[in-house]
């Protein structure tokens, strides 16, 4: 199979031709259909997240195919079946094994859901990311609920679909990013104000501020924006190390939370079942397989506005 290859921080990924992974106990191959390019895969290129796994290895933990084959003791899924796997830091391809920018990749059964059977293959990739990280991140760490006032800190790919899913949670979101001319699609989706920077929302008061950018000044400025006792939900890893008044945490007892997705088959069900009934959206761009490395050259540079998918012609 062709699969792109991971060799040391700050090296080109290098194609290969290797053999088709076997599936393990409790596992299914899948033949990749899709797979999303995330920034955290920048982050383990350049260096500033940590690697898990000995190199050389294969990146890409938004993927969605068809089951090529049943490893032993598997049940209740057959060859054929649309899948995405529910991610989680202990068990996700391209993280704690080899991933989908591949044509094959292996996944745990207990960890499968199915795709709806009209979703595109590129819509079902960015649920599993885009789509499952937001959604953890609004529903189980922001505690997000029908008229809560949410501060949207990076409107990009996990930050738009986050949006999207507190409106149809029936909260207001207020969106915060520096690029303009992913406004008009904010608005779009249902964002009631728009702003360049986190500072503008001081005094506001909000009930939560989920920072899907992390660069530090973000999540600063969310602390000073949210009310006394509000809740700060930090997502993105813009900027891994930074500091922070101590004193705007503790006077005005706000909640500093990390996020990261915990695996939950069903909020990944919820995401899908809100994707499948049109009220999320991730418009992503559909990219060759051959182009994930200039796609995420794109991301590294900041010149990629909302998700890129690579889909795969087999």
């Amino acid at each position: 199979m062709r699969a792109w290859f991971f060799d040391s921080v700050d090296a080109p990924l290098r194609e290969a031709d290797v053999p088709v992974p076997i599936p393990g106990e409790g596992q299914v191959l899948v033949q990749v259909k899709a797979c999303g390019l995330c920034h955290s895969d920048v982050g383990y290129l350049e260096g500033a997240i940590p690697t898990s796994i000995p190199f050389p290895f294969i990146l890409g933990h938004e993927a969605a195919g068809e089951i090529a084959a049943l490893g032993e003791g598997v049940t209740g899924w057959d060859v054929g079946d649309r899948v995405v796997p529910a991610i989680s830091v202990d068990d996700c391809p391209g993280v704690t094994r080899d991933g989908a920018y591949a044509e094959y990749f292996l996944a745990t059964a207990s960890r499968l859901v199915r795709i709806p059977p009209a979703m595109r293959w590129s819509d079902a990739a960015t649920a599993t990311d885009a789509g499952l990280t937001s959604y953890t991140s609004v529903v189980e760490f922001g505690e997000v609920t029908a008229g809560d006032r949410l501060g949207v800190v990076g409107l990009g790919g996990l930050g738009m679909t986050g949006a999207q899913i507190a409106v149809a949670l029936g909260a207001t979101v207020i969106g915060v990013e520096p690029k303009r001319e992913l406004w008009p699609t904010a608005a779009e989706f249902g964002v009631s104000q728009l702003h360049a920077d986190v500072s503008e929302l001081e005094g506001q008061d909000l009930d939560v501020i989920i920072d899907f950018a992390g660069f530090g000044s973000t999540t600063t400025g969310a602390i000073r924006a949210v009310k006394p006792r509000g809740r700060v939900v930090l997502v993105g890893a813009g900027k891994p190390e930074f500091t922070f008044n101590s004193i705007d945490l503790i006077q005005r007892a706000v909640e500093l939370r990390g996020a990261s997705t915990s695996g939950e088959r069903s909020h990944l069900e919820a995401v899908l079942g809100l994707m499948a009934a049109g009220r999320v959206s991730t418009r992503a761009e559909e990219i060759g397989f051959e182009d994930i490395p200039a796609g995420l050259g794109r991301l590294a540079r900041g010149k990629a506005n909302g998700r890129q998918v690579a889909t795969f012609g087999n």
